[in-house]
């Protein structure tokens, strides 16, 4: 293995960001490594993604943590234990805080299924679709305490298209995603 930054990864869902980017991994496309893959939910299916590709994962379900800081501290040490240099968050549904922020500064990145500032925070989709918009996407950004207003890194634009529906619109949304994603962290990277 080359040497190259150590990524932590935070995903809530399927997964399938995380995917793009180990396979873009495997591909020489991105030089980076995946140190660990933290998730939230206990039936999310990035974890058998995990399993189906020998990353290191665990769970730190936030129902068990009292507080939004609690489990920022938790995941903090978590991605320190492995010496993490780039956190990325894929799909992870869950508004950090100054804890995590504070231990890795400039060093969060998370991709939004909208192109910001359009549409920030829960169900972008669902808000693009309601205001009627003709282009909708996806934008990579540092993450700050102010959801989904940090620096834009990349952005790509997918056209709504008269049928679409949500699940239709966020398919191509993801597939978007996947393209800008890793290749936005490679360029971070060496920044």
């Amino acid at each position: 293995m080359y040497n190259s930054a150590r990524l932590g990864i935070l995903a809530s869902g399927s997964g399938s960001n995380m995917a793009a980017i180990a396979d873009s991994i495997a591909k020489r496309q991105l030089e980076a490594e995946i140190a660990l893959v933290i998730y939230n939910n206990p039936n999310a299916y990035v974890k058998q993604r995990c399993i189906d590709r020998g990353i290191p994962h665990i769970l730190l379900d936030h129902r068990h943590f009292s507080s939004r800081e609690l489990l920022d501290e938790k995941i903090s040490h978590t991605l320190q234990e492995h010496k993490v240099d780039l956190v990325v968050m894929a799909g992870w549904m869950r508004i950090v805080t100054s804890v995590l922020i504070d231990r890795f500064p400039q060093k969060i990145l998370n991709i939004h299924p909208s192109l910001l500032p359009s549409f920030p925070g829960h169900k972008a989709v669902e808000q693009a679709l309601e205001y009627g918009v003709k282009i909708t996407g996806c934008t990579v950004h540092v993450v700050t305490l102010e959801v989904d207003r940090g620096p834009i890194l990349a952005q790509k634009a997918v056209p709504v298209l008269p049928d679409d529906n949500v699940a239709s619109l966020h398919q191509r949304i993801q597939l978007a995603e996947h393209e800008i994603y890793p290749p936005t962290i490679g360029q971070y990277l060496k920044t």
